[in-house]
């Protein structure tokens, strides 16, 4: 079975960023968007760490420690970017001032809750929720990327999250390396797959009942 590379699954969700969207990028996977986002387009990234119009990645050995995300990666900035404080980048993140909020997510359920926050429990850091449940309720629309299922082969889309919820009923579209989903009022809608995956294959992969759109793209 195919599935997409986390490249590819970046390159996918900034082809779809509206237009001279502004679009916050979370902490992770989320990031490589960047690396995808053409001149062109107009889009303007946010880092919550305090950031506008984040470029590519650096080059290796290009890196400047003082220019970082808010995953504490290096990035670039483009002509006309900005820094400013945290308080007014969570200003912008709750004020509405964000299109699109592009994060990653441990679960997504059918009715569009999210879990997201470190709980820690791989020892590495403390836990933490950071500036997530800022941008679940402050940004005008939540996408999430992420694995469709996690490394033991269990389901991330859940007809009820298990996991501690950073916000609920938040998430519109869900990318996974398996298919696009549309979190609509009356449940979960696949728009897209995976060359060579059947609906049926998804659906057994998927832990919350899916329903195929009407031009579902295969």
């Amino acid at each position: 079975m195919n599935r997409l590379t986390r490249e590819q699954l970046a390159a996918l969700a900034a082809s779809q960023l509206p237009p001279r969207s502004f679009v916050n990028l979370g902490i992770g996977f989320p990031t490589l968007v960047s690396d995808h986002i053409t001149a062109a387009s107009g889009v303007v990234t946010h880092s919550e760490n305090g950031i506008l119009h984040i470029g590519p990645r650096p080059a290796p050995g290009a890196e400047d420690r003082d220019l970082i995300n808010a995953g504490k990666t290096p990035v670039t900035i483009l002509p006309g970017g900005s820094y400013f404080d945290t308080g007014l980048s969570f200003a912008m993140m709750r004020g509405g001032h964000l299109d699109i909020a592009i994060l990653g997510a441990y679960q997504v359920s059918a009715r569009g809750d999210i879990a997201n926050w470190s709980m820690g429990l791989d020892g590495s850091a403390p836990p933490a929720v950071g500036g997530a449940m800022d941008l679940a309720v402050g940004a005008k629309s939540i996408w999430v990327l992420m694995e469709h299922q996690t490394k033991e082969g269990e389901s991330r889309i859940v007809e009820a999250c298990t996991f501690p919820l950073t916000a609920v009923g938040v998430v519109r579209r869900i990318f996974t390396d398996l298919a696009v989903i549309e979190v609509e009022p009356d449940g979960l809608v696949v728009s897209r797959m995976v060359d060579g995956l059947s609906f049926e294959r998804l659906q057994a992969l998927t832990a919350a009942p899916l329903r195929p759109a009407a031009a579902l793209v295969a």
